[in-house]
């Protein structure tokens, strides 16, 4: 089969083009023919590494420059022989549908975003892939036929990015919480920090490292600075490769409001972190459930600190959530994900569909 993904760019800003660069290498690997074509970024080189294509359409969302980028995907489409679009982002998906239509091949799209008004456009798909089923139900609430709805959980390990990437532990000390994601408020770090404010003051011996930056990055700098906790915080900003942070954290926290199908959770049960997430979205379905990680209620730092201080006080406690993380992770890998994806091209009438098997 011959899959065009198409997205705004691919550069290392967004989990959705993570997501799509992790799909494209995966579907590769699987013997497909593959094709990303978008704004470019940094992930081209990787890539043409791994024998994806790449072809330069812009998404900037001037009428000019939306014809002129309709043009030229009709042209990629038709010169590269594809039989299947898939987008991952509202514009790709404008982009995408008047070109496939014209091309008569199907239109698939992928709600990465689920919490974005513009959300809906993912619709214009012949098939509409949720990364959760929490974002399969929020986008059939919001008028996207079942019949049209798939759900393919997000998952991580083993994707090309990783591929000889350094495993070793940075020296947290212990006991460390980390923290890995955008400065955003929908991240809910200030509940973080109420919350282990909590747990510091019987615990004065905890860690809790952030990783990431973003626009709200100096005011929660400032938030911290004036609590009783501040020493025991430490930003250390954006790294290109967050596993290592993780291998020397024991407890991962990510306390989000809002959040479809972060792919910051298999990462952190990869590393064999206690995991404690908030009852948002797709954060239980990776969690198992309750089953790999705690789960405690969004924008609530008292309950967050209690299930902090649950896995602080008692060391055996903790390693049993560590060893939690494990159960159920060969569902978090990218070549099951790419699978179900083909599988969902098979539902959408892909040519070439039956050309590979899609099943191990």
């Amino acid at each position: 089969m011959r899959i065009l993904h198409l997205l705004n760019h691919t550069r290392r800003l967004n989990g959705h083009v993570h997501a799509a660069v992790d799909l494209a290498c995966a579907q590769r690997a699987l013997g497909h023919e593959v094709c990303i074509a978008s704004g470019g970024g940094e992930f081209d080189e990787l890539l043409a590494k791994h024998g994806v294509d790449t072809a330069e359409i812009s998404h900037r969302r001037a009428a000019l420059d939306l014809t002129r980028s309709l043009l030229s995907l009709r042209r990629q489409i038709r010169d590269w022989r594809a039989d299947i679009v898939h987008a991952h982002m509202m514009t790709s998906a404008v982009l995408a549908w008047p070109a496939c239509r014209l091309a008569g091949i199907p239109l698939v799209t992928t709600v990465h975003n689920e919490f974005e008004k513009s959300a809906i456009l993912m619709g214009l798909g012949t098939r509409v892939i949720a990364v959760s089923e929490a974002v399969g139900a929020s986008m059939q609430k919001r008028g996207i036929p079942a019949s049209r709805l798939r759900v393919v959980l997000n998952g991580t390990i083993g994707s090309a990015r990783f591929v000889g990437r350094d495993r070793s532990a940075i020296d947290l000390g212990s006991p460390s919480v980390l923290f890995v994601g955008g400065q955003h408020p929908r991240k809910g770090l200030p509940d973080l920090f109420e919350a282990f404010e909590l747990a510091h003051a019987q615990h004065p011996q905890a860690r809790l490292v952030i990783v990431g930056e973003g626009p709200f990055l100096e005011t929660y700098r400032e938030m911290v600075s004036n609590m009783a906790c501040a020493t025991a915080v430490s930003f250390v900003g954006a790294q290109e490769d967050p596993f290592r942070w993780m291998r020397g954290a024991d407890i991962f926290v990510l306390p989000s409001h809002a959040d479809p199908a972060p792919l910051v959770l298999p990462e952190a049960r990869e590393a064999g972190c206690a995991v404690i997430g908030t009852a948002v979205d797709g954060i239980p379905q990776l969690l198992g459930h309750g089953e790999a990680g705690l789960i405690v209620p969004p924008r609530d730092p008292q309950a967050l600190a209690k299930a902090l201080c649950m896995l602080l006080d008692d060391p055996a406690k903790l390693a049993e959530w560590r060893e939690r993380s494990q159960r159920g992770i060969a569902n978090l890998t990218i070549d099951r994900v790419a699978r179900e994806t083909l599988e969902v091209y098979a539902d959408a009438g892909a040519r070439g569909a039956e050309s590979l098997p899609v099943a191990a």
